[in-house]
């Protein structure tokens, strides 16, 4: 059997006809989920991509395409609508993906349950985009539904992400006064952004240049409100020292690579992480970046640990100093990763 695979994402909540594509917002889901669907037409492997209003759509989606895999992108499908999609297409092996580590997702409220109502469709497979994750899944579901380990290895696969290998090399201009840190992603606990910026104040006074933490404004989840409101505070009181936090609003890809690109620097030391494509982004564009070492990809000898501004701030002074090793070292892992992924996916479809 020839594989024919059908990507469906839901919709963000606050899409707007006028303002956004039709769609969906250019999200980094969005994003991910276009890349491997390039990927699988590259390798010959007949793939489509949809963008869902809710779970209603799905069985139209279906009908027009018919494809032999359906993968849901991110946990979006209740249970219950797979006892109606699996009578109404009984040949469709569908492959619910999950894209975070279990910290994240353990603020989704009805993650665990859901992913035990999966497990009880003999034609749901759980693609899972972390080894960690994959483990405790695997662990989870081999206990609570009695699995043989060949149940396992069927019903849990290894879905890594992937990014195109289209990189970009930057002259490293800078400016006298100011030194431009880019921190972009949603604001959410988990992505640390209080603490980077605190780190980046540090790396910006031993430098003796004015700080222009960039971030992005308009998503807010996971109750990052308090966040965004401290970020705001501690910056309005370092606004007499020339420090400024500057707010970008969500923007198309090309767009926002092209921000990218006008950073002296990304950060991204998150405490929770299972690839970043904020980082790939950034890095992609010949910009140096500081992770942490949840990102699988990034090089350690640029990683810091999220809790610790002065490590932070260090490792920053290090990145300033050597920009172009950091750059190199950074493409040359996404390079090896995202071949991996690639290697995975199209033996897995071949194999169908």
């Amino acid at each position: 059997m020839v594989a024919k695979v059908l990507f469906i994402l839901k919709r963000r909540e606050d899409y707007h006809g006028i303002k956004h594509s039709p769609r969906g917002l250019s999200t980094g889901l969005y994003n991910s989920a276009s890349f491997m669907d390039d990927m699988l037409k590259n390798a010959g492997i007949e793939s489509v991509m949809e963008v869902a209003i809710d779970n209603n759509c799905i069985d139209r989606m279906v009908n027009k395409h018919k494809p032999t895999h359906v993968i849901i992108e991110a946990l979006w499908v209740v249970p219950s609508k797979f006892v109606i999609l699996s009578k109404l297409h009984p040949k469709v092996t569908w492959i619910v993906r999950l894209h975070s580590e279990m910290p994240f997702l353990a603020g989704e409220g009805m993650a665990m349950n859901w992913v035990g109502d999966y497990a009880d469709f003999s034609n749901i497979v759980i693609g899972v985009n972390a080894p960690r994750m994959m483990s405790e899944i695997k662990t989870y579901l081999k206990v609570a539904k009695n699995w043989t380990d060949e149940q396992v290895s069927k019903r849990i696969i290894y879905m890594p992400n992937y990014y195109p290998q289209d990189y970009k090399t930057k002259e490293f201009k800078r400016d006298k006064y100011w030194v431009d840190i880019g921190c972009f992603g949603a604001i959410r606990p988990l992505k640390n952004h209080m603490l980077q910026a605190a780190a980046a104040l540090k790396f910006a006074n031993r430098i003796d240049k004015q700080l222009r933490f960039h971030i992005n404004m308009g998503r807010i989840e996971m109750q990052g409100n308090a966040v965004m409101h401290n970020l705001l505070r501690f910056f309005e009181h370092l606004t007499d020292s020339g420090h400024q936090l500057i707010g970008h609003e969500w923007r198309p890809r090309e767009e926002f690579l092209e921000l990218c690109s006008e950073m002296d620097m990304g950060l991204q030391v998150n405490f929770s992480e299972t690839f970043n494509i904020v980082t790939a982004d950034l890095i992609s564009q010949g910009v140096p970046i500081v992770g942490s070492y949840e990102i699988p990809w990034a090089t350690r000898f640029f990683n810091a640990r999220p809790a610790e501004s002065d490590e932070i701030a260090d490792i920053m002074y290090r990145t300033y100093k050597y920009p172009q090793i950091n750059v190199k070292l950074n493409q040359r892992n996404l390079t090896k990763y995202t071949s991996t992924t690639e290697k995975l996916w199209v033996k897995y479809f071949k194999e169908q």
